[in-house]
């Protein structure tokens, strides 16, 4: 249940419905238990709360009786409320999370805010913080003197924060907009210096510099008139700041430089890994964001940088990689493109002979910079990037890199967050729209197709569509822009051929994005020969497989068993396998999917499949009389683990009329069974 008291007072559900809570002295012994934030109260404090200089004949009685109409009211909105107004021997107390009260969402808020040093970020949290309010706090008690005090802090803070957020704004160049807010709050707070001040900076960055002097004199004029003094240290330095025409309070002055593109979109269930991937910026100079294709390393980058803008001065700039050619890739004049970084640049500063490598022209230029380099989609220019980020660390101490790909850059210094997939709903999950891949689905379903709304009819097949998707936010933004034609039932009907499923292109991204298929062949192409024969013949397996699987069914036709370790070393590398607890390997299911595909094109599938059956009914008749023995409880748990492949073995023997190995399977799992 939440309660409102930044304005008239407001009861609502957890699902938003309101609650109607009875007559005028119940709702002020609810707002007088909300003034004391959970503190108890005694009964003869809110009996003269309530009653004021004129109690009732039998005091405690009637308090008692409000008390049970309150507990009565909240109790038929949720049941089991009541237990909220609770008694003890110092008096009554409302028993409720910080978070279900308003005023206190507003206070959390603002908290965040003091700490951030993004303007962005500082404003949003204070906008949402404002946003908060619908009146004057307390607003049906304004004449109650029980909320007197705190509703003159809430106003004092309230005031404050607005003052906190205009100067967010300036400082990101917002002051022509700020202007016809900002005349007239400095006109009903004619005191407050802090307020005057951003309001006579928004006056002369607008180019208005002598109303700016004007709202200067009259501030000083009433300063002197109502309270007998001077203005204070930042309004008299403000003035005389305007007087010399300080380059400082040019509007873009101490404004962070990026080119960083504004999304289109909302950034969705990404909430904890934009605050790791912060903390991890603010202890590093190197933080490389991988993870597979479509996973969001990107989006989640782009997002962190903006918010961080505030703490580079020298700006926040992207540099997108993807276009180079791996074979004749010059990262480095790359970089310098969006720098704007010449060859006459550096002349001074390397006055060797001859033209200046690059890398060294590049150093050259960031040495005192503090800037923050997003290098984005790395994987196919990997040891380019390595060597350029080795030379520019090492000569600019105030640089931090920040690269994405689908792999680490492997250097010294270097912290590497592994994006993760988007929340899954389990399989029996009751309220699967709370996860973050059902929320994303939904929204950008909804943006396809309007009128559409999450039901409990399309909830079991949005939940499969993201099970079966794994929570890649790219796979399921493709799905989503299905479901116009389609409706979620026969997308999830259709997921076995997800390749010509999520065949539609989407104009304004990449190539690599525009398809699903496109995604898995931009990781696919740059392999190795080796490499590929080992992705592919893993798809074979179901749930993942033991190393010693792998080398079992992996190996073969020009891979040695001894290298199949390796190999998947540099598959795990390139987020094109994943590793569980274990250890074990395994497919995302659209990865299964292309690899299976790839396995029929190199003419494979019968062969791996064969060693496969064999590999697992191998299993089965070791582990059979293990099964009777002392290590029966680690025999159970490994073909637990392996049901999966166990099924499928016995099920491929079935199919390929290899009755032997399916009487062999069997004969050897009865007892398991």
């Amino acid at each position: 249940m939440r309660f409102g008291v930044l304005g008239p007072l407001e009861v609502l559900t957890a699902s938003g419905r309101p609650v109607r809570i009875p007559e005028r002295k119940v709702r002020a012994l609810l707002a007088d238990l909300l003034v004391n934030a959970g503190r108890p109260v005694a009964p003869d404090r809110l009996v003269d709360d309530l009653w004021g200089g004129r109690p009732p004949g039998r005091p405690n009685a009637s308090l008692q009786a409000k008390v049970s109409q309150l507990r009565r009211a909240l109790d038929e909105a949720e049941p089991g409320s009541r237990r909220m107004v609770a008694y003890g021997p110092a008096g009554y107390a409302l028993q409720v999370d910080a978070e279900a009260v308003d005023a206190e969402r507003f206070r959390a808020l603002t908290t965040r805010a003091h700490k951030t040093d993004d303007p962005r970020e500082r404003a949003g949290l204070l906008a949402d913080a404002l946003a908060l309010w619908r009146g004057p706090a307390y607003a049906d008690f304004a004449d109650d003197e029980f909320t007197r005090a705190e509703r003159e802090r809430l106003e004092e803070e309230r005031l404050a924060a607005l003052e906190e957020h205009a100067r967010a704004r300036l400082d990101l160049g917002e002051h022509a907009l700020l202007l016809g807010e900002l005349t007239e709050l400095a006109e009903r707070h004619p005191l407050r210096e802090g307020l005057q001040a951003v309001h006579i900076e928004a006056l002369y960055r607008a180019g208005r510099q002598s109303e700016a002097l004007d709202a200067y004199r009259r501030v000083r004029e009433r300063l002197l008139e109502d309270l007998g003094v001077d203005p204070g240290a930042e309004l008299a330095a403000l003035h005389q700041a305007i007087l010399t025409q300080d380059p400082a309070l040019d509007p873009d002055s101490g404004r962070p430089q990026t080119n960083l593109p504004t999304p289109l979109t909302d950034l969705i269930g990404r909430t904890e890994a934009v605050a790791d991937v912060r903390a991890l910026l603010n202890e590093h100079r190197l933080v490389t964001l991988t993870g597979p294709g479509g996973v969001g390393k990107t989006r989640l980058a782009l997002e962190v940088a903006a918010q961080v803008t505030g703490r580079h001065p020298d700006g926040v700039w992207l540099v997108e990689l993807t276009a180079l050619d791996p074979h004749s890739a010059d990262v480095a004049e790359a970089v310098s493109a969006v720098l704007g970084v010449r060859d006459d640049d550096a002349t001074a500063r390397w006055p060797a002979p001859g033209r200046v490598p690059p890398a060294q022209r590049l150093a050259g230029a960031l040495r005192n910079k503090r800037m923050l380099l997003l290098l984005d989609n790395c994987e196919h220019v990997v040891a380019p990037v390595a060597d350029l980020a080795t030379t520019l660390l090492g000569a600019a101490p105030g640089l931090t890199i920040l690269a994405t790909g689908r792999e680490p850059l492997g250097l010294p210094g270097e912290r590497v967050w592994a994006v993760p997939p988007l929340d899954l709903p389990a399989a029996d999950a009751a309220a699967p729209e709370t996860t973050s891949a059902v929320r994303l689905f939904t929204a950008r379903a909804t943006a396809a197709a309007p009128g559409f709304a999450l039901t409990p009819d399309d909830a079991a097949a949005v939940a499969a569509i993201c099970r079966r998707l794994d929570g890649l936010p790219l796979a399921l933004e493709l799905a989503a822009t299905r479901v116009r034609a389609l409706g979620v039932h026969q997308i999830a009907d259709r997921l076995d051929d997800r390749f010509r499923l999520l065949a539609a292109e989407r104009h304004g991204v990449p190539p690599r994005q525009q398809t699903l298929r496109a995604t898995i062949d931009w990781s696919w192409e740059p392999l190795t020969g080796p490499e590929r024969a080992v992705l592919r013949r893993l798809a074979v397996h179901a749930d993942g497989c033991t190393l010693a699987a792998a080398e079992a069914v992996c190996a073969g036709d020009g891979v040695a068993s001894a290298e199949v370790a390796d190999l998947l070393a540099r598959l795990v590398d390139r987020s094109l396998v994943v590793v569980t607890e274990g250890p074990r390997y395994r497919l995302l299911e659209s990865v299964a999917a292309y690899c299976a595909e790839r396995l029929a094109e190199a003419g494979e599938t019968e062969a791996v499949r064969r060693r496969h059956r064999e590999y697992y009914t191998d299993l089965a008749e070791r582990a059979e009389p293990g099964l009777r023995g002392h290590d029966q409880r680690a025999w159970l748990a490994r073909l637990d683990q392996e049901t999966g492949n166990l099924r499928r073995a016995l099920d491929g023997a079935a199919r390929d009329g290899a009755a032997a190995h399916a009487l062999r399977l069997v004969n050897a799992l009865g007892w398991y069974w």
